[in-house]
């Protein structure tokens, strides 16, 4: 494996400072530019100053030098942003901005949801061009989750920058093997640009049986993995997960000011239908309501909030809501029906995987039939035990104690691949 981690004392953003102050300068007149603006060095140094979190794509003056004379394809969505303040309010997109400083970017590479990010999960993405580059773009999610070697033939280098949340059914990490492989076989080095992992606190759920693998998981890993992507590219590496146990090139770009422990409030969704922290938060064991018949807030404002089903027991559950097409979701479960459910907009839950709602949900339907798609089901969870052990009535507790051979095990494995403390 050859691994980069670059490591430099905090420095001014040369270049974020030239993109907020002027766009598209030439390198050398936004150095001089940069020299002269006392007043955006200052700000540029409050940020680093602050202790705040600064991601991988903030911290330019560490890897442009690396983009400079090559060919650049670039894996990006929504989330891969330079931010220009510390509360991460006000930002340009990475692909924008390489493309004003002059880098030779060649062409996006798409995940799930799309580029811009506007479709919806499990939708099909169409390759095509981006409406304000000009840009290629290469789909990565539809009918080839992984890209063509003829994809790769123009580029001297691939950027990965996408923010993950940290579940092992979120499609990212299984581009991310993808794309290393293919980087790999191609021979091209991987640059991959860190950030936060906002439920990287953590290590839990079942662990994936490969013999369920499929593009929802696609290794042997807990439900919640508790890495961040740069941590995860490390491990796909070393524990030769690739095809033919390839080993890609990866330099990282790791994030300051950040450890396992710190709480990062995600300030672009991460996808339509992670809108808040406390989607992110409820992801996990809501998540896993994707495998059953039961909506899990999708056609509302309050996704992976709340869950709901027409046939849950209305005696039960006395709150109710009505799925409708919105932005991301154009046919969620149950649309336009009445469901029961409960409303945890409000719930404190933190650092676990929780079965009680899936299993309040199965112990009060009114037709437990309609509640399991079996295949679906046991490739979110990872194993077929699961589903087995709600139904025969075992408790939450008696199904967490299964997982901790397992988890433990796993925790060993993380141990030797992690960034941050």
């Amino acid at each position: 494996m050859q691994l980069k981690l670059i490591q430099f004392k905090n420095t001014v953003l040369l270049f974020v400072l030239i993109l907020i102050s002027c766009g598209n300068l030439s390198n050398a007149k936004s150095e001089k530019l940069v020299k002269h603006s006392n007043d955006k060095i200052a700000s540029s140094q409050a940020i680093r100053d602050t202790k705040s979190i600064i991601v991988g794509a903030n911290q330019t003056e560490k890897y442009l030098p690396l983009l400079k004379g090559k060919r650049v394809g670039i894996v990006a969505n929504l989330t891969s942003v330079i931010f220009k303040n510390p509360e991460q309010t006000s930002y340009t997109h990475l692909v924008d901005s390489l493309v004003a400083l002059n880098i030779d970017v060649i062409k996006v590479l798409s995940p799930e949801h799309g580029f811009r990010g506007v479709a919806d999960a499990g939708e099909l993405v169409e390759s095509g061009k981006d409406n304000k580059t000009g840009l290629p773009i290469i789909s990565l999610y539809g009918k080839n989750k992984k890209a063509s070697i003829e994809a790769f033939q123009d580029l001297d280098i691939v950027i990965f920058d996408v923010q993950d949340v940290g579940v092992r059914f979120y499609t990212y990490i299984s581009t991310l093997h993808y794309i290393m492989e293919s980087c790999a076989e191609a021979n091209i080095p991987l640059l991959i640009l860190d950030r936060p992992n906002p439920n990287g606190h953590y290590v839990d759920g079942p662990t994936l049986k490969i013999e369920n693998k499929s593009f929802l998981g696609m290794h042997p890993i807990p439900l919640v993995h508790g890495l961040t992507i740069g941590e995860f590219a490390q491990m796909l590496n070393g524990e030769k997960w690739l095809e033919n146990k390839v080993q890609c090139d990866i330099t990282i770009i790791p994030v300051e000011n950040y450890t396992h422990d710190t709480f990062y409030h995600v300030p672009i969704r991460p996808s339509p239908n992670l809108p808040n922290d406390q989607a992110i938060k409820l992801y996990p064991s809501l998540g896993l309501f994707e495998g059953t018949d039961i909506n899990a807030g999708r056609g509302t404002e309050f996704q992976f909030q709340r869950y709901g089903a027409p046939f849950l027991d209305k005696k039960i559950f006395t709150f109710s809501y009505t799925p409708k097409e919105n932005f991301g979701a154009k046919n969620p479960k149950h649309k336009d029906v009445l469901c029961y459910g409960e409303n945890l907009e409000n719930n404190p839950l933190y650092g676990e995987v929780s079965l009680k709602w899936l299993m309040k949900a199965y112990n009060h339907a009114t037709d437990k039939s309609k509640v399991f798609n079996t295949a679906n089901f046991t490739k979110h969870a990872g194993t077929a035990i699961l589903q087995q052990q709600i139904e025969a009535g075992l408790s939450e507790k008696e199904i967490k104690a299964t997982w901790q051979t397992d988890l433990v095990a796993f925790k060993k494995i993380r141990a030797t691949y992690l960034i941050y403390n």
